[in-house]
């Protein structure tokens, strides 16, 4: 069993950057593929990013450029550096671990882009 635990959200100004973290326990955290997912208000979850156990990463297309996914296996932690950051960024960020049919989701961090 994974135990994912988000942190790093908050309220920030359009332009601005934030940088989430997830921090893992439990599981052999190299195996897995680790991944940022969010989800507006009124909306349904949407990736964001992957990052797999050799480090190869994907974005959706919205934040390419913007954010950068990397992954830190002895410290057990995924982040999410967001930088020039829109109002439609603004969402509940969820972590994510997956290893074959292995799934694991943490409780979600808020983000909000207001001026």
């Amino acid at each position: 069993q994974v135990r994912l635990v988000e942190s790093g959200g908050g309220l920030v100004q359009p332009g601005g950057s934030l940088r989430l973290s997830c921090a893992a326990s439990g599981g052999f955290f190299p195996i897995y593929v680790m991944g940022w997912y969010r989800q507006a208000p009124g909306k349904q979850r949407e990736l964001v990013a992957t990052i797999t156990r050799g480090a190869s990463t994907n974005y959706a297309d919205s934040v390419k450029g913007r954010f950068t996914i990397s992954r830190d296996n002895a410290k057990r932690t995924v982040y999410l550096q967001m930088n020039s950051l829109k109002f439609e960024d603004t969402a509940v960020y969820y972590c994510n671990a997956q290893f074959q049919l292995e799934d694991y989701w943490g409780q979600g961090t808020q983000v909000t882009v207001s001026s």
